[in-house]
């Protein structure tokens, strides 16, 4: 049988015809058939919930006291299919919107939709991956090796692509609220002294920052509505500090929590806390000058060393060939 498949597809594809030609009808059926495999089967449940409450608004309808008091969210196509593409583990799920949470995305279909962009970037691309190998194949002979990186390059980018993309989302974020912490403990401090309670200084502080930093506003906007539903306030302290991932803001949310604890002036802690944020600020800026000169090295031997010594160096060189071509 690999004989005939050879000798229909061979001149076409080369040797490797068979293989190719099996490997696209295998992702092909792969395609079809996961729908199928991730159909999610329908809770009797949830169907006989659904018939009460379609029954009871149809009630309310024949007697004129339908109210909506919210607006109906669209139903997330990707639902069915939350079984698959949310880990099961509540420790890995956990972790994954953990990280995501801190990249900014707080929607709560933000892990379905990092898995999703990850299997279909990595299935997407390796379609064009395979179709690339059948390219090669049919102008060239191509080995095995070459043929299989081809395939699998592709695929492996497409699904690390958005975990690279998240990670650098979070370093960026982190850098912003450590940026701009400073200042925010600052114009904090201000609103304090001025006789401001510290929820209220919050929301001032959210509003005045964000043109600058929305990362560190909008994680005081999301402590102030939290406060203001009735949260307790170290909790909501505390998962700031697990929401930002940052030292600086985990240092604050203890100084904090201990000035509540210990009913000491938090007017006193801010201030002795900014001052020490304003020091470490300058500390990183003289360590990063003092780190420059260091980093310009390599750079400057790179570019000043070469042209210095083919211009001492270099008439000389030229002296010494002539002379011996003379010989």
């Amino acid at each position: 049988m690999l004989e005939f498949f050879t000798s229909i597809f061979g001149e076409q594809l080369g040797p490797f015809g068979p293989v190719i030609i099996m490997g696209v009808l295998g992702i092909v059926l792969m395609l079809f058939a996961t729908p199928a495999l991730l159909k999610k089967r329908d809770d009797p449940l949830d169907r006989l919930r659904a018939q009460v409450r379609g029954n009871a608004q149809t009630a309310k309808a024949k007697n004129g006291k339908t109210t909506k008091l919210r607006q109906t969210q669209k139903k997330d196509k990707l639902e069915k299919y939350a079984d698959f593409l949310e880990p099961q583990n509540e420790e890995e799920y956990s972790a994954v919107q953990l990280k995501l949470i801190q990249a900014g995305y707080r929607g709560k279909n933000a892990v379905r939709m990092y898995n999703f962009a990850q299997l279909a970037l990595g299935m997407g691309l390796l379609a064009i991956g395979v179709i690339l190998a059948v390219i090669k194949s049919g102008n060239a002979e191509v080995s095995t090796q070459s043929m299989i990186m081809t395939v699998l390059i592709p695929a492996g980018i497409g699904y690390m692509a958005p975990k690279y993309w998240v990670t650098r989302r979070v370093e960026a974020r982190k850098e912003e609220i450590t940026n701009g912490f400073p200042d925010a403990l600052d114009l904090m401090l201000v609103c304090v002294e001025a006789g401001q309670s510290l929820d209220q200084s919050i929301v001032r502080v959210a509003r005045e920052i964000r043109s600058g930093f929305p990362a560190l506003a909008d994680e005081f906007e999301i402590v102030s509505y939290e406060i203001k539903a009735g949260k307790d306030k170290i909790n909501v302290l505390r998962d700031m500090s697990e929401r930002a991932g940052v030292a600086d803001v985990a240092s604050f949310v203890t100084v904090l929590i201990q000035s509540q604890s210990f009913g000491t002036s938090i007017a006193d802690a801010l201030r002795i806390y900014a001052s020490e944020m304003r020091d470490k600020r300058v500390m990183l800026a003289e360590e990063k000058a003092n780190t420059l000169p260091t980093k310009m090295t390599l750079a400057t031997m790179m570019l000043t060393v070469p042209p210095l010594l083919i211009i001492l160096i270099g008439p000389s060189v030229y002296d010494i060939v002539t002379l011996l071509k003379g010989f």
